[in-house]
């Protein structure tokens, strides 16, 4: 029996879609399977087509690394998700795509998903063993004509489909046009169309417009004062002559700016010490075992509706959205990409400008996701493992101690008279066992009475050693008799992935399994402050700096950050990579469209505002990155 090659690669690359799909997003509707299977159809002619140019035996070795490529390109999309929640974007696979970084955990990974990654794995062993019944042709001049021509007439078929599906934000035509959102095209036109757009868009550029009502703009009370400084945005738009400034000109233009209250200045003068600490979660946060950790949360400001999303680069992008306040952009690394744009709203560059001396540590690689570049643009004399950290602490474990780097940097900005430090810890860092993780292993004396699964028993070790570095550091500052004149802050970059969602059961209560993994503490934390003061809002990591400035009653305008200072009257939204979302109101699912309501009072144009708020903060934050905007509105060189 010959088996007819275009069939072949169609069924393939259709079975390969289909259980993608089912095990990603655990449903399929009627529209999203019309679109992936003729856009399937259509790829399946191109392969054809050019497994059809050569030699009989050249078109079937050419077929077979085809489907071996794609099915390991399939698996590989699988188990990313598993692991990050997101689509590799072309970019991040040359340049060391995130799914390659920690070999033993994707194995674990693997073996938690097996039956997934199996069937996915299929193709491989069906191409092989029936490669030699494939029928193949050499093509003539008029064959290949007439192929081309039907590729030619599927593409346009495909294209015009597109119109039967056009009306919703993220609806088929809008995906595949307009709307960069890797997650929502491949769940509605497939993993095939998705990395071949993400391709396109990587070479050639793509233009993604601001949807042009501000939903966000309200009047502004003139008896109230808020943080913002003077822009004539009239002028700015008249005279500007490139389109994608202009839009971001018009949006911001529209846009309100959060209020000062009673908490703005109650910092100012002080010193500041801000730590994104690697992987930290309400689960290390225990009386016994982590009572520095248990004090920071627990007294000062108490934020009980907070969230660290995973974005699409993990680390990286955590740092990212706390350090800057900007949404990550999907397909590139943002942190290393801003590496060369004007950046006046960091820690480093603002408190640098009064005067501060400004530092940042990193107890890992000091090139890793190119922090050396990216720091030091921040404002941020940043020393690492690699460029100076290595000759007061032991580097070459792993990871390394959050003790040993508190103890090696903290005379090096101890004595300014202000200083403002930034700490990015790894401790906390996968994987979770006390074979292959030195912290766990050096604290594991300390958890072995705890009553849960091993994997728990290592994480709260290694965060132990995050709360003995704490420890130290209140200490350190005591000493020195200027505790009481630094804030600490604390937030995390993720929540800890390299944990089985069963296994963050035992110990989190875990009801929206897509969501509440997220949930997080931040701290904002200064001795003097005796009194818990409670904060209900629902807020981000993105809300994090403009929060921070207005405590420290520093000069700026809240219009140009994607979050809001949380202790302003300005509403609450947690935005996550899937363009999902949480409010007072309710939270939405972008992947199921699926609002699930707090309030009984949420209509249909509550539910749209909030999608074109999400998409805007999204659009906007890419185009700030890609144009270095900041320069244009706040006068950098």
């Amino acid at each position: 029996m010959k088996y007819k090659k275009i069939s072949l690669i169609f069924l393939i690359i259709l079975y390969l879609e289909f259980i993608y799909h089912l095990f990603v997003f655990k449903s399929f509707d009627i529209k999203s399977a019309f679109f992936i299977i003729i856009f399937t159809f259509l790829t399946s002619i191109f392969i054809d087509l050019i497994t059809n140019l050569f030699s009989d035996k050249k078109n079937k070795s050419f077929l077979i690394i085809i489907v071996v490529f794609l099915t390991i390109l399939f698996t590989a999309q699988y188990i990313n998700y598993v692991f990050y929640g997101n689509v590799i974007s072309i970019y991040s696979l040359f340049n060391g795509g995130q799914v390659f970084e920690f070999y033993d955990q994707i194995i674990a990974v693997i073996l938690n998903n097996i039956i997934p990654v199996i069937l996915l794995l299929l193709p491989i062993l069906l191409i092989n063993v029936i490669n030699k019944k494939i029928f193949t042709i050499n093509l003539n001049y008029n064959q290949l004509i007439i192929k081309i021509g039907v590729l030619i007439i599927s593409y346009f078929f495909c294209i015009s489909t597109l119109n039967f599906d056009y009306k919703s934000i993220y609806s088929a035509k809008e995906v595949y046009y307009n709307k960069h959102a890797p997650i929502q095209t491949s769940q509605i036109l497939g993993l095939m169309t998705t990395m071949k757009l993400d391709i396109k868009r990587t070479l050639i550029g793509f233009e993604e417009k601001i949807i042009s009502a501000n939903k966000e703009q309200i009047f502004i009370i003139k008896e109230k004062e808020y943080n913002k400084i003077d822009i004539n945005f009239d002028d700015l738009i008249t005279n500007e002559t490139n389109n994608n400034i202009k839009n971001i000109h018009t949006y911001f233009k529209n846009s309100i700016p959060s209020e000062k209250n009673e908490y703005t200045g109650m910092f100012k003068g002080m010193n500041l010490i801000t730590i994104v600490a690697e992987a930290f979660s309400p689960i290390a946060v225990d009386e016994i075992l982590t009572p520095t950790l248990y004090k920071l949360v627990n007294n000062s400001f108490k934020f009980n509706n907070f969230y660290t999303p995973v974005y699409y680069v993990s680390t990286s992008d955590g740092e990212y959205v706390t350090l800057t306040s900007l949404l990550p952009k999907e397909s590139v690394w943002s942190l290393s990409r801003s590496s060369n744009n004007f950046l006046p709203y960091t820690y480093g560059n603002i408190f640098k400008s009064l005067g501060y001396s400004t530092n940042a540590y990193h107890n890992g690689n000091y090139k890793y996701y190119n922090r050396h570049l990216s720091h030091p643009n921040m404002g941020y004399n940043f020393i690492g493992c690699g460029n100076g950290l290595q000759n007061n602490m032991n580097c070459k474990k792993w990871p390394q101690s959050d003790i040993e780097m508190i103890e090696a940097t903290f005379d090096l900005y101890s004595n300014n008279k202000t200083f403002m430090t930034y700490y990015m810890t790894i401790s906390g860092h996968l994987e979770y066992n006390f074979g292959g993780n030195n912290m766990a292993y050096k604290n594991k004396a300390l958890v072995q009475n705890m009553e849960h699964s091993t994997a728990i028993k290592a994480y709260m070790a290694s965060q132990i050693e995050l709360d003995k570095a704490l420890e130290l550091l209140i200490k350190k500052l005591e000493e020195k008799n200027i505790l009481n004149n630094t804030v600490i802050v604390l937030s995390s970059d993720h929540y800890p992935y390299g944990l089985e969602l069963s296994e963050m059961k035992e110990v989190m209560n875990i009801e929206d399994e897509k969501l509440d993994v997220h949930k997080n503490h931040l701290i904002i934390w200064n001795n003097q402050i005796k009194t818990p003061i409670e904060v209900n809002k629902y807020a981000q990591s993105l809300d994090i700096l403009p929060t921070v400035l207005n405590l420290f009653g520093v000069e700026f305008d809240s219009r140009l950050l994607m979050g809001r200072d949380i202790l302003s009257s300005s509403q609450g939204l947690v935005i996550f990579n899937d363009r999902s979302w949480i409010t007072e109101y309710g939270k939405y699912n972008t992947t199921k469209k699926l609002f699930t309501p707090y309030k009984n009072i949420v209509t249909e144009d509550y539910i749209n505002s909030i999608n074109d708020i999400v998409y805007n903060k999204y659009v906007v934050s890419k185009n700030i990155l890609e144009n270095d905007y900041y320069k244009y509105i706040l006068g950098g060189n």
